[in-house]
């Protein structure tokens, strides 16, 4: 089957700059503008990929210390009866796992070193339910005996304090004993059972963990502050919350992982669709290199254009022919973007620390970013715009040059030739 000749005309002046030049395979100028289409396109699929790999890292890391949905009592103070609400949250179906906890905030003191850290009271043979850290560290939190006053440490935290298993420390608790000379903080010895790592620094370098029932001798509670909760959908948190808070009896507060982190994921989506429209001005740019392209070529080929409109070509099949050269620069740039964005984004794991150790320096310093370790996760939702936009952008370049070649004039054309 013969292809139309506005097909066949179009790849040629892609592949040769000149017609004397048939066996060259891309002209110097196509080219460029097909390295300025990839670079781009390869930009925004890596730079979207390493932030939704980001959202993803941390919010997993996160979820694997805080649960999906915590239920307190009326603005925020304890629940009347923690049984009965544990119960009626249980006949949701989305709920697998309840747990009671403690909430609080102290400073932790050893020798001349202060640290602040939220206290979690928790009930060791529970924790597991609704948290994916508590539920690989059994054996560390087994140790957590009321009456001890054992704590678990973040791994940060117990290297900021200096100290290990086994070793004593003190935790002033923040609502102190009224006394004649006034209100005294109250102090008590602790002993540090063991540490966790979470991969999460604002938790390793913060919390700490103690038996429910210490923290409420410590804290002069009746009991646990709420209940924690784990779902079998996590990104069903916000449903859920608003089904317990018709089904449950008791007035309560409840907060799912989306709200107690609000702040954060907003300014990560934002970060997302702000870099998403900066660099596509990229891939415009490097799109409008075709006006150039095309409009030095129609130039170059205007005797060729007078021959065939003198040989019967419509003004739309000249026009048709530099649509096909455009449409053909955009349409493998694209392409080239796509294989070399996804190529770079599924494998940063390896090309990042490699770059780390050649140039022996860190890009992630996990005090900062949460993280050490480039995450990078390539979304379907993503990449479809980006190409999308690309080939649109491309085909809107071609259409004043082709316009200009379909308006030659043949005998102007031929005159000097």
């Amino acid at each position: 089957m013969r292809l139309p000749y506005e097909l066949v005309l179009g790849w040629r002046y892609t592949r040769a700059g000149r017609a004397t030049r048939r066996n060259g395979f891309i002209s110097f100028i196509s080219g460029v503008s097909m390295l300025g289409i990839s670079l781009g396109v390869a930009a925004l699929i890596i730079v979207l990929s390493v932030m939704n790999g980001f959202q993803k890292e941390v919010r997993d890391r996160m979820l694997g210390v805080v649960s999906h949905i915590e239920i307190y009592g009326p603005g925020g103070g304890i629940l009347t009866d923690v049984n009965r609400t544990m119960t009626e949250a249980r006949r949701n179906p989305q709920v697998i796992g309840v747990a009671p906890f403690v909430a609080a905030q102290a400073l932790l003191a050893r020798g001349e070193d202060m640290r602040g850290a939220i206290v979690r009271g928790i009930d060791p043979a529970r924790e597991g339910e609704v948290t994916d850290l508590a539920a690989s560290m059994q054996p560390v939190l087994a140790r957590l005996v009321p009456g001890q006053f054992g704590v678990v440490l973040g791994a940060e935290l117990a290297r900021q304090l200096g100290v290990r298993e086994g070793d004593p420390l003190t935790l002033i608790a923040p609502s102190g004993q009224v006394t004649p000379a006034g209100v005294v903080p109250r102090l008590k010895q602790m002993t540090v059972v063991g540490t966790f790592d979470s991969g999460h620094f604002e938790y390793d370098s913060g919390l700490v963990l103690l038996h429910q029932d210490d923290a409420a001798r410590i804290f002069r509670l009746e009991g646990p502050t709420g209940i924690r909760l784990k779902l079998k959908d996590l990104h069903q948190a916000r449903e859920v919350a608003s089904e317990l808070a018709t089904s449950i009896s008791e007035p309560v507060l409840i907060r799912d992982w989306t709200r107690q982190n609000r702040t954060w994921f907003a300014a990560v989506q934002l970060e997302k669709r702000m870099m998403f429209i900066i660099l596509t001005l990229i891939v415009a740019v490097a799109a409008f290199n075709l006006v150039s392209t095309l409009v030095m070529t129609v130039t170059d080929k205007r005797a060729d254009i007078a021959i065939l409109r003198t040989l019967g070509a419509s003004p739309g099949s000249i026009m048709g022919i530099f649509v096909v050269q455009g449409a053909a620069v955009g349409v493998i740039g694209t392409l080239a973007g796509l294989l070399l964005g996804l190529g770079i984004a599924l494998n940063i794991d390896v090309i990042v620390p490699a770059m780390e150790q050649a140039l022996n320096a860190s890009f992630l310093p996990k005090d900062i970013y949460l993280i050490s370790k480039m995450p990078s996760d390539p979304q379907r939702e993503d990449i479809m715009p980006i190409a999308l936009i690309s080939l649109a952008l491309s085909f809107v370049a071609t259409i004043y040059p082709s316009w200009r070649a379909s308006r030659v004039n043949p005998a102007e054309a031929l005159r000097y030739e």
